[in-house]
């Protein structure tokens, strides 16, 4: 075997069982460090606020396992609206195929739950322990009084955001003023306390002990990002062509005269990199994106009046001289299929009405004569997923001469209710079109006809 090729295999097999080295990343700033932040306070706004923010008395988002529905700003969805579940789901995945395919992972770098909240911890770990310098002095200073603090205090408030996050999250689906009762007279029950200490210990774990272990080796997303990736793809190069070959040199002097490249090798690009890599080596997996690297590499050429951009957002093709193309088949495919969905979903959502009719036949028997008529007996289903009850209405049409016979003329139905209705069909044989004709029901509120909806069912009767 090749001697080089040995070397490498052992490198990983060696890797696989080495003992994990803590990362300290650099604090960066930049533009880009500026829009990562910007991203995770509105993100954070958005999770940590929403419980609070109620629209006429229910939060803007509860999800109420117990009551069967979910509420979303001003909208209430029951499980007969699956078929929004689905769009949402799609929606998502295209929009990652899509941002992906356009610019990597921008997603891991600005918006994964587990980049943001490992910048929180990172940002705590900095305020108690100081600069990198100086967290990686206290690790390794023994033990001493003033360590031993300065540890107590920053993992007292990692458990502190840790336990904020869990109940947050548990009152998404527990009212806030009612999970805050619970909490302060000791009466939490048996799932919410089991779902808070969960997450607490979740997000303790992974944003103060794992960090980038689980973007490395728990999150697929970065095994399978490259059949997403192509020569078009946007993504944080190294330029080797003009950064090597690399060597620190004394501003002022002419480097190019001693054969080396615009990198002074300050190794401050794997400093800022959260999981420890050094971009300079080509594009890895373990890079998610959040371009830590382009802002300090900048910094520094800035200061030494070099030309920024040594590493940059940039395609595969750039780098090899070629044309690049943003507009590409994937790309125009992915926004076609991004706005037809997105059409369709909105469209779906403004025709949803607050009720549902389901249609069950009567399956004892496929038909019956009586009085010289066909009759099919049903159970109507009645779903009022409105906020308040309503009187309803039911009418049938698609025969001639269709004869509707029911106990009630109009049924109530309380908010968030199924009622069951059964109705009785009658159609002379001439008017029927064959063996099954369609048959129309209406249901409609009796003090608000707009809200309306009209399912279609079969009418059995004999061959013809």
């Amino acid at each position: 075997m090749n001697p080089q090729v040995q070397a490498t295999a052992a490198e990983i097999e060696q890797s696989l069982y080495e003992q994990r080295q803590k990362i300290y990343p650099r604090q960066v700033k930049g533009i880009f460090a500026v829009l990562r932040v910007s991203t995770i306070f509105v993100l954070l706004g958005m999770y940590f606020i929403f419980p609070w923010i109620e629209l006429n008395g229910i939060p803007v988002v509860w999800f109420d396992l117990p009551g069967r529905k979910f509420h979303v700003f001003n909208y209430t969805f029951w499980p007969q609206d699956f078929l929004y579940l689905a769009f949402i789901l799609m929606l998502l995945a295209f929009s990652l195929f899509f941002f992906t395919a356009l610019a990597g992972r921008l997603w891991c770098g600005y918006s994964c739950p587990q980049t943001v909240w490992t910048e929180v911890y990172l940002w705590i770990e900095r305020k108690i322990e100081g600069s990198r310098t100086q967290q990686m002095k206290l690790d390794k200073a023994e033990v001493s009084f003033k360590k031993i603090i300065l540890k107590l205090i920053k993992h007292i408030f990692w458990l502190l955001i840790a336990g904020a996050t869990a109940v947050t999250f548990v009152s998404y689906f527990t009212t806030q003023e009612e999970l805050t009762n619970q909490l302060f007279t000791l009466q939490m029950g048996s799932w919410e306390l089991i779902w808070v200490i969960f997450f607490t210990m979740a997000t303790y774990i992974n944003a103060g002990w794992m960090r980038e272990q689980v973007c490395k080796y728990m999150c697929p997303y970065a095994r399978f990002q490259s059949a997403m990736f192509d020569k078009d793809t946007l993504i944080i190069s190294y330029d080797e062509k003009r950064g090597e070959p690399r060597g620190s040199r004394r501003p002022g002097t002419d480097y190019r005269a001693e054969g080396l490249g615009d990198c002074i090798n300050c190794t401050l690009c794997v400093q800022v990199c959260p999981t420890g890599i050094d971009i300079r080596n080509g594009l890895q997996y373990e890079c998610i994106g959040c371009s830590a690297c382009i802002d300090v590499c900048d910094d520094v050429m800035e200061k030494m009046s070099y030309p920024k951009g040594l590493i940059r957002y940039t395609t595969q093709n750039a780098i090899d001289g070629k044309p690049t193309k943003i507009l590409r088949p994937r790309i125009i495919i992915y926004m076609i299929i991004l706005a037809l969905f997105s059409s369709l979903f909105v469209y779906s959502l403004s025709q949803r009405t607050a009720i549902n009719l389901d249609i069950i036949r009567d399956r004892n028997q496929l038909y019956r004569e009586t009085q010289g008529l066909i009759e099919n007996i049903y159970t109507l289903k009645l779903i009022n997923m409105d906020e308040e009850g309503h009187e309803f209405k039911i009418e049938a049409g698609g025969i001639n001469n269709l004869i509707l016979l029911i106990d009630k003329e109009t049924v109530f139905v309380e908010a968030g209710t199924v009622a069951d209705l059964p109705v009785r069909l009658r159609a002379s044989e001439d008017d029927l079109k064959g063996r099954s004709t369609e048959v129309q029901f209406t249901l409609t509120a009796v003090e608000n006809n707009d809200l309306s909806i009209t399912q279609t069912g079969k009418f059995l009767g004999p061959i013809q």
